[in-house]
């Protein structure tokens, strides 16, 4: 028999058979949102600062910021990335070695299909501690939706990338890469959420070199646009400079604000 839907216009009588999908009005006015958004549309993300320091014997300061952004639609997504440490000591008159690091970037994925998409990103670094005065990664390759679920959503990628890395020693490197790894997002409650970001880079010009990014972030609302967040940034090289360690954790913790447009 014939069933007897409402829709925006007028009621229509279809066959249970030819009906694809049922949602409710606010369902659907998420569902139309995403078809044709204006590029300023349906930005989310959020962004903490922190500060820490001491005043006496020893006079330390520590600033901190952190901050991720991503729009979303059926199509594709755009996301930006930032991080950032600054640290500084006065000892007895004396100025210790101050720690600072900056990462972030920029990247681009496009679906050709139910599961599969194509990625194009861009990845900056400047790390005292390394010294390193700039590495200039861009590159692209293919991914997989894995899974995705309301709860849980796991993407595998891999692809080639050009590595243009400066150092003050002075030192440059340019080398072609293959990577591989995976981002993976998690609700662990109504308030909570974790992301985590894994990519191994080979080095095709210098075989058996090669470099480990990992960051893993919680994100915990205390309010609709206040949030505590948690952020590690873990990226190792396996051929520093002489004299530099291989690894530098970066890790920011403090309130931040979330949004969504």
């Amino acid at each position: 028999g014939k069933v007897e839907i409402a829709t925006k216009d007028a009621k229509v009588d279809v066959s249970p058979g030819d009906v694809a999908t049922i949602r409710d009005a606010d369902e659907q006015k998420a569902y139309e949102r995403l078809l044709s958004p204006g590029l300023l549309e349906l930005w989310s993300g959020g962004g903490s600062i922190g500060f820490a320091g001491t005043n006496g014997n020893a006079k330390t300061s520590t600033f901190t910021t952190a901050f991720g952004v991503a729009r979303v639609t059926n199509t594709d997504k755009i996301y930006l990335d930032f991080n950032l440490i600054k640290a500084s000591a006065l000892i007895n008159g004396q100025n210790a070695s101050t720690a600072k690091a900056v990462r972030g970037g920029i990247g681009y994925d496009r679906n050709v299909g139910p599961r599969l998409f194509v990625n194009v990103f861009n990845d900056d670094e400047y790390d005292k501690f390394q010294n390193l005065d700039l590495r200039f990664v861009i590159g692209g390759g293919f991914g997989l939706h894995a899974v995705k679920n309301k709860r849980n959503v796991l993407n595998v990628l891999g692809g080639a990338d050009y590595n243009h890395s400066s150092f003050s020693t002075p030192l440059i490197r340019n080398a072609a890469e293959a990577f591989w790894g995976d981002e993976y997002a998690l609700k662990l409650t109504g308030a909570s959420s974790l992301t985590q970001s894994f990519r191994m880079f080979n080095n095709l010009s210098d075989t058996g070199a090669y470099r480990v990014n990992f960051d893993i972030g919680v994100s915990t609302k205390i309010k609709r646009w206040l949030s505590w967040n948690l952020a590690l940034s873990d990226h190792y090289l396996s051929n520093p400079v002489p004299g530099r360690k291989p690894t530098d954790w970066l890790y920011t913790t403090g309130l931040g604000i979330t949004f969504a447009r």
